[in-house]
């Protein structure tokens, strides 16, 4: 027979059916801890937390070890010394014999077995493992969780146990352990409802009333809360001696309901909406994405319903995602239901038509529940709805059925934060527990949803020395994390790839094309630019996808993507579209953001805030097509104008991203952004070391690009801590950083960048007191930018010149140059620029003598700058105001 454990009741060790001598208290902890984790390796620290928490004694390890060879010595005397092994990271012991993994085995074999008497049969034997409170004997910081978490497991065999003793007619010899039951736990709402169902079928109406009484009293006092859905129906139907609670007969029942997922967990609102609507059809769709758990919500709500409709339970899987086959035609899914309800080949008709009308006639006047799984679509569905019975069909889909009359709708979310963190801790075990923080990212990763999480939990289960931290590491990764969040027989990907192959071609086109948007969400609008539609075909197709769940919709005319799905159109587009139709996608798409950004107002652009911005970093990072790369510039110039702190939270992700990937030219671009974006909030210590580190990236890896932009901003920092330190060292550094960059833009052939150059060294040689030299760079850049047409730049270098002109005393020239910059940056909506020329104009008022016009001018670029949290100008208008 050899070693066999228990932790069912007190903690033992047998050997051939003889116990071993029994070892101390503390010693039982220890093994117990042990063969609850089994077959996980485990760590003396992780032993020494669990026996004594957040304060172990100096001595835990040296008592730990002492432990383990005790526990071995006991072992040794069964000759079975080896089923306890140190590892170099612990100690792992091989219990094979464990009547915990006995209980949990026939507990799951039972709910595999269509004949009600055998699995019955087979979860009494496994309730017959308990010897009493699990772990009776021990003693430690770990156990009274543990011990909960084990008499759950009893609790849910034992409400299972007698859902099917009821359904067998066994109500009479129910009810005194049901009583019992009831008094160990009195808020245990299963057990209570099974107790009036059992008093009611044993002719025991006010008993059963009495019951209920009692448990609402209870339940109000201890939780100031309210009975279920279901309860309220039970005690109702009770109440009025509805037929519906009487014991099925026994010999026309047919329960074909598939496996009832033990470890289900939440759902609790959805479970409570699910119920019969009273005599007739009672008609439920689910629908949701794939992955979201919607057959083994539907599943677990039939087994659970499944007393109320005696008759028959029956199940069909229509086969709309199932790979490898076509959809069930109605006439093939009614053959399958009608031979689950017995009637025999012989006896079926050749044609749909046929089999629907006797489909009817064998229901009529019986209670049954039909869970019609994977739906196509509504006329898949109408030739197997009951008539004249009694009956709750569930259809699950991942399209909304909108053509059945009278459904109620359900759709299936993504698992709310309790509800994953039970379903993960449940499937990990201690794991989870010891990282909690570690396992938020896991599910964070995973989007919450139940498939995804369920596949990670289980890849941990089954990896004892991964940590959960080192799972999220391995998810953290984009490019894999598909390929990760599968298995031999399931995956993500693969729930995914079949939606996608059901959809009609326009919308296989749209979802690879969204695919490509780096933002977060997307209108129609954009959506009809990034797929050159018109607004309303691009709509119909957002409509479409919304309606199979390939897309979700938080708020009206906004549509976005589940981030897994995302990362699933991405992969799509990259291996389906070809990199010229990318690109003119993009190019359109960002045509459409600067346009917006251009013409529309002030609403249109907070709506569109966090696309700006994904569109700038994804320009920054990524080599554009055509003029984009100019039409990008003005895009900046916008969100620099907002500086927004979410634009530098994005940036901020983004950093991080590239480092995680080791991209390091993504991480160079992405520091001259932050760089930046500091630059405008007067951060200008932070906003030099992000330029640094970006230049030294740059030159690391070979990027002469990177290295011009860096320098540029650079410059424009050393600028701005020179004006603050009245000249010096840093205005002539500024002029160097502006040469390099000049140089590097030029070999490069960047006109934009060089214009940009050019302005900043006419700023520095101003600030050195080389007018010359400061009106020919920016009389350069001026004539480049008019090439360029762009109206920001040319605003840019007019003000530039005009600072030279007061400096050489000419007044009238400076003003009209100022006044020109402003009318073309309020004309393009560019009001950074405009902030910086009211400031040079109130500059040039005051040294033409109109100390009060120079006043109004700077309150105007104070109050601008303000607004726009654009801090060095700011400090310029308050500096003139003094």
């Amino acid at each position: 027979m050899g070693v066999r454990f228990a932790v069912l009741g007190p903690v033992e060790i047998t050997a051939d059916g003889r116990p071993l001598p029994a070892v101390a208290p503390r010693h039982r902890a220890v093994l117990a801890y042990l063969l609850l984790n089994a077959p996980t390796v485990i760590s003396a620290d992780q032993l020494a937390d669990a026996m004594w928490g957040l304060t172990p004694p100096d001595t835990a390890r040296a008592q730990i070890q002492a432990t383990i060879a005790v526990i071995r010595r006991v072992l040794r005397q069964a000759g079975a010394a080896e089923l306890l092994q140190t590892r170099s990271a612990g100690y792992v012991i091989a219990a094979e014999r464990l009547d915990l993994s006995e209980f949990t085995a026939e507990v799951a074999a039972a709910q595999k077995v269509d004949d009600k008497q055998e699995a019955a049969r087979r979860i009494r034997a496994a309730l017959g493992l308990w010897r009493g409170q699990a772990l009776a004997d021990v003693h430690a910081d770990y156990v009274e969780s543990a011990r909960a978490r084990l008499e759950e497991r009893r609790l849910a065999a034992v409400e299972r146990l007698t859902d099917l003793e009821l359904d067998l007619g066994h109500h009479a010899e129910l009810v005194d352990e049901l009583f019992a039951q009831v008094a160990a736990h009195p808020l245990r709402e299963k057990l209570n409802g099974q107790l009036m169902l059992a008093l009611h079928r044993s002719g025991r109406q006010t008993d059963a009333l009495a019951v209920a009484r009692t448990f609402r009293a209870t339940l109000a006092e201890e939780q100031g809360l309210d009975p279920s859905r279901a309860f309220t129906a039970l005690e109702e139907g009770i109440l009025r001696d509805d037929p519906v609670m009487d014991a099925p007969p026994a010999a026309r029942s047919a329960n074909h309901l598939p496996y009832d997922t033990p470890d289900f967990t939440g759902r609790s609102g959805e479970l409570a909406g699910i119920a019969p609507a009273g005599d007739g059809v009672t008609l439920w769709t689910v629908d949701g994405m794939a992955g979201s758990g919607k057959t083994t919500l539907a599943v677990h709500a039939a087994h659970r319903l499944a007393a109320r409709y005696p008759d028959a339970q029956l199940f069909v899987d229509l086969r709309a995602h199932t790979a490898g086959q076509s959809p069930l035609d109605p006439g093939g899914a009614l053959e399958t239901l009608l031979r689950q309800l017995g009637v025999p080949a012989d006896r079926l008709p050749p044609t749909t038509e046929e089999r629907a009308a006797l489909w009817r006639a064998e229901l009529a006047g019986r209670r049954v529940l039909v869970v019609l799984d994977n739906a196509a679509d509504a006329d898949q569905v109408r030739p197997l709805l009951p008539g004249a019975s009694t009956a709750l069909v569930l259809v699950t889909s991942r399209r909304r059925l909108t053509g059945l009359d009278g459904a109620h709708a359900l759709s299936v979310d993504v698992l709310p934060d309790g509800d994953a963190r039970a379903l993960f801790g449940d499937i990990v075990g201690e794991r989870a527990a010891a990282e909690p923080e570690a396992v938020l990212e896991v599910l964070r990763l995973c989007g919450f949803l139940p498939l995804a999480v369920r596949i990670a939990a289980a890849r941990l289960q089954h990896r004892p020395r991964w940590t959960v931290a080192y799972l999220a590491d391995r998810l953290r990764d984009h490019r894999r994390r598909l390929s990760e969040l599968s298995t031999s027989d399931k995956g993500v990907a693969a729930a995914f790839a079949l939606s996608y192959e059901h959809l009609e071609p326009a919308q296989r086109r749209m979802f690879r094309l969204l695919g490509l948007h780096p933002g977060p969400d997307v209108d129609a609008e954009a959506a009809a630019a990034l797929a050159d539609l018109s607004q309303d075909q691009a709509e119909d197709l957002l409509e479409g996808l919304l309606d199979t769940h390939v897309m979700l919709q938080h708020e009206p005319g906004r549509y976005t993507f589940h981030d897994l799905l995302r990362e699933h159109a991405r992969e799509t587009a990259a291996a389906e579209e070809d990199e010229g139709e990318r690109e003119q996608a993009l190019a359109r798409l960002f045509g459409h953001y600067l346009r917006g950004v251009t013409a529309r107002g002030e609403s249109w652009q907070e709506a569109e805030r966090a696309n700006l911005i994904a569109v700038a970093v994804h320009a920054t990072d990524h080599e554009l097509p055509g003029d984009t790369g100019h039409d990008v510039t003005a895009l900046h110039r916008h969100l620099y104008d907002r500086a927004h702190a979410d634009a530098l939270a994005l940036y901020a992700g983004a950093l991080e991203a590239a480092r995680t990937r080791g991209d390091r030219s993504a991480e160079a671009r992405t520091l001259i952004d932050l760089g930046w974006v500091r630059w405008r909030h007067a951060d200008y210590d932070h906003s030099a070391e992000e330029f640094e580190r970006a230049l030294e990236l740059s030159g690391q890896i070979g990027e002469r690009y990177g290295q011009a932009r860096a320098l540029q901003g650079l410059g424009h920092v050393r600028l701005r801590r020179g004006d603050e330190q009245a000249g010096g060292r840093e205005h002539e550094d500024a002029h160097a950083d502006f040469v390099r960059a000049l140089d590097l833009y030029r070999e490069l052939g960047d006109r934009i960048g060089t214009a940009g150059a050019l302005v900043g060294l006419g700023l520095a040689a101003e600030r050195l007191d080389r007018p010359d030299e400061a009106a020919a760079r920016h009389a350069q850049a001026l004539e480049l930018y008019r090439e360029l047409d762009d109206r920001g730049g040319i605003g840019d270098a007019l003000d530039g010149l005009a600072a030279v002109q007061r400096r050489r005393g000419h007044h009238d020239e400076a003003l009209g140059h100022h006044r020109r910059a402003l009318s073309l940056h309020r004309e393009i909506g560019y009001r950074t620029g405009e902030a910086v020329v009211l400031n040079g104009l109130a500059e040039t008022l005051r040294a033409a003598g109109d100390p009060d016009g120079a006043a109004e001018q700077h309150r105007a670029a104070l109050a601008l700058a303000r607004e726009l949290d654009l801090r060095p100008e700011q400090a310029r208008a308050l500096r003139g105001l003094r």
